[in-house]
């Protein structure tokens, strides 16, 4: 009788890790809506957001609650990049703040707007330099950081807000509806008189932004961007690497980024397997290193309304996660490069498998349970994000093999 009991308990145990085994999600269309962006709206005086019809995943795994369960470096709290497209001006920004205190153990805050003002100077540069060819669009990549710091430094966001007086939100719309007619025009004609048009561009710019600071204080010290940088933020721009996983291109090489918001045709990127991709980013943030990741935020596992992003089954199974499952949904267009994100955390689930703690600055996130941040499953940064960058003192086994 005895035995008969411990079988049936084990049948009975068994059928239940099966039921489990079997479960998975599925999908509903639900009426996407963002009340954050819808603020950002009604502040700025333009119409109400529309909701979308959208097909998303019904999740069957427990999923994170809040930032408070993971392992986790420094940030500063997140913020709100109103309605622009400098995602990848935040989340690198953040990423440099980060950077800062790991090395010096200072909080600052840096100015996101003062390198996209700079930004924005180079895209009108570009324009010219190929006669009207490269691309136009508010969006960039986490690597302009470090080129344009080589350049122009970095300054506290105390020394420049690069918003208009009494705005609430960020805006670029207006002006960059300017900037781009102004290149166009020019293009149109045919006239490509550099000196001409730059003036015309940063009118533009000041007027909306205004001028960015030449000299400033800092705790009643004077800098300029370059000694604030070198001296005070002890950031060295050289020392920070980019890292990318496309089949396409060969391992271990060089390679470009072949995106709309890389107008530059940067080939700096370091090619790598897709296991090196993700062993590097796991180290990196387990070793106390944040990252700069960018790719792609859509599909119907990604759930603003829980602040999470995960793979369902019935989109491709995990275990079928790999080079050829990425590079097929790069080509095809069902992964782009729509948003950058800043990586500041760890936890492991009873599986062992990972999710990252997100700090985002994109609106979406500000209607989940945990407002500014985001839990990204690791299949999910398998499949559909693309890029990083990170110190190069993180991840110096993928550095040191590359040529």
């Amino acid at each position: 009788m005895k035995k008969n009991i411990l079988l049936l308990v084990i049948l009975v145990f068994a059928q239940a890790i099966q039921a489990q085994t079997k479960a998975k999600e599925t999908a509903q269309y639900i009426e996407y809506n963002n009340p954050f962006y819808g603020k950002i709206l009604e502040s700025l005086g333009d119409g109400p957001y529309k909701p979308r019809r959208l097909m998303k995943a019904v999740p069957k795994m427990p999923l994170p609650k809040s930032h408070t369960e993971f392992e986790t470096v420094w940030c500063n709290k997140p913020i709100s990049q109103g309605r622009t497209g400098t995602c990848w001006s935040f989340s690198t920004s953040s990423f440099y703040e980060s950077e800062i205190f790991r090395k010096t153990k200072k909080e600052i805050k840096i100015s996101e707007l003062y390198t996209v003002y700079y930004e924005y100077l180079a895209k009108a540069e570009e324009y010219i330099k190929t006669t009207g060819k490269s691309h136009l669009g508010e969006g960039s990549e986490t690597n302009a950081l470090a080129r344009q710091m080589k350049l122009h430094g970095m300054v506290p966001a105390a020394a420049y807000s690069g918003n208009a007086p009494n705005t609430p939100f960020l805006d670029h719309q207006k002006m960059f509806a300017e900037f781009k007619a102004l290149l166009e025009n020019h293009k149109a004609r045919n006239a490509w008189d550099k000196e001409v048009i730059m003036a015309g561009v940063k009118a533009i710019l000041n007027t909306y932004m205004g001028a960015p600071p030449k000299t400033f204080y800092y705790n009643r010290q004077a800098y300029d961007p370059m000694t604030f940088m070198r001296d005070i933020a002890k950031i060295n721009p050289e020392e920070y690497v980019n890292v990318m996983s496309l089949k396409k291109y060969p391992y271990w090489t060089h390679a470009e980024w072949d995106v709309p918001d890389n107008y530059w045709n940067s080939k700096d990127y370091l090619n790598v397997p897709l296991d090196d991709f993700m062993d590097g980013l796991k180290k990196a943030v387990q070793n106390g290193y944040s990252v700069s990741l960018g790719g792609d935020v859509s599909g119907p596992g990604y759930l603003p309304s829980k602040s999470v992003a995960f793979v369902p089954e019935f989109d491709i199974p995990a275990d079928y996660i790999d080079e050829y499952a990425r590079q097929l949904r790069f080509d095809n267009g069902a992964t782009t490069d729509d948003h950058a994100i800043h990586v500041v955390g760890y936890k492991e689930d009873a599986d062992g498998k990972w999710w990252f703690l997100i700090k985002d600055s994109g609106s979406s996130a500000r209607n989940g349970v945990d407002p500014g941040y985001f839990f990204f499953h690791e299949d999910y940064v398998k499949l559909k994000m693309m890029t990083y960058t990170v110190h190069q003192n993180a991840i110096l086994d993928i550095v040191n093999k590359v040529h």
